[in-house]
């Protein structure tokens, strides 16, 4: 039987998306983006952990003026690597597969409190989610479908000192998950710094996202260019939320999260695949290259 095979312009038969984190910002806004751009037969599922949280922005994104595929709520806790694989194995039953999955799903930081009292919920999550999305979601990702995680252009090499670049360098998903519990660690250690690692706990996380999305399209590479599938990070640059907020000063060049959506969206959405930003980071169509982060031109 020839896999099927979806085209993004509206001309096939029913597709599912799944967007992680979505009760609110940039993850909300993918959803509306989607739900405007599909037709009536498709459908777009809007998860979060919190329950009421979800029901609340599914109901609003359901309701929009712009929208015109159907949109459902689902709980899930990214955290959670069985109700991950759980949720993706329900999926790939009920509907044979899944055309789009968007790992969004992030915790908030402030500047106010010690980053090591912070780090295990922010890791759990975006880097544990990260993991767990890529690990269950990537079997159910149909032929011509995108894998997508939302990371930042923080998550390159080059913002890290060398000592630390071999770690990351052709590493596999699990030496990724490795290399994060042990920066982990020595983030309560107190060491992390000694060891070459920034203060900061979202530049590490970030470089390990990308570089967890870069372990699992190597081995997939082959087969997915030839299907037409995408697996990739995306940046969706300075965008205006409450979670950016406390770090940033200038908002004068930000994006909204519609704004944010939309220029992903173009990107994830793009029939056919350009094969040269498959398992790369990209922000605004082009590649943020891994060992320096620099776009040329």
């Amino acid at each position: 039987m020839t896999p099927r095979v979806p085209s993004f312009d509206g001309m096939t038969a029913q597709r599912i998306a799944l967007v992680t984190g979505a009760n609110q910002g940039i993850g909300y806004a993918l959803v509306e983006g989607l739900a405007a751009r599909w037709s009536p037969d498709d459908l777009v599922l809007l998860t979060g952990r919190n329950r009421s949280r979800v029901a609340e922005a599914t109901a609003g994104a359901a309701g929009a003026s712009t929208t015109v595929a159907r949109v459902e709520g689902r709980q899930l806790d990214v955290t959670d690597a069985g109700a991950v694989a759980r949720m993706a194995a329900e999926l790939t039953e009920e509907y044979g597969g899944i055309d789009v999955v968007v790992s969004n799903a992030t915790a908030r930081i402030t500047p106010d409190l010690p980053q090591e009292e912070q780090a295990d919920e922010f890791v759990d999550v975006a880097n544990g989610g990260t993991h767990a999305m890529l690990r269950s979601f990537g079997p159910g990702v149909r032929p011509g479908g995108r894998l997508i995680v939302v990371a930042s252009s923080l998550g390159t090499l080059g913002r890290l000192d060398e000592r630390l670049h071999p770690l990351f360098q052709d590493a596999s998903l699990k030496e990724v998950e490795s290399v994060v519990e042990s920066w982990r660690a020595a983030v309560h250690a107190g060491t992390a710094q000694h060891l070459g690692w920034p203060e900061w706990i979202n530049v590490p996380s970030k470089v390990a996202q990308v570089a967890a999305v870069r372990a699992v399209a190597r081995e997939r590479r082959e087969t997915d260019l030839r299907d037409g599938t995408l697996v990739a990070a995306v940046c969706p640059g300075l965008v205006d939320t409450p979670t950016s907020r406390p770090w940033f000063a200038d908002f004068s060049q930000a994006r909204t999260p519609a704004q944010a959506a939309a220029v992903v969206l173009d990107f994830v959405l793009a029939d056919p695949v350009d094969p040269a930003t498959y398992g790369e980071l990209v922000r605004d169509g082009k590649v943020l290259p891994w060992p320096s982060g620099a776009q040329a031109g």
